[in-house]
């Protein structure tokens, strides 16, 4: 079952959609976050803003977005 649930998503963001969009640019700075850790060049990218059991980086960016650590607008 994905975590968090739908339900909890729609909470923050106005639909589906968004909730797509909004968890997989956060999923690909986290990635990048973890990648350049080594590097020592992390400060353009924010490190995850929950702690999670999870080392999948959509899930964590989803629990962001449930969690309303995320604001997002259109443009």
């Amino acid at each position: 079952m994905i975590q968090p649930r739908i339900d909890h998503l729609l909470e923050h963001v106005d639909s589906n959609y968004a909730s797509v969009l909004v968890a997989a640019k956060r999923a690909r700075q986290i990635n990048s976050y973890y990648h350049n850790l080594g590097e020592g060049t992390f400060d353009e990218f924010p490190p995850p803003m929950v702690e999670s059991a999870s080392k999948n980086y959509l899930t964590i960016a989803l629990e962001e977005v449930a969690q309303g650590k995320i604001r997002y607008q259109y443009r």
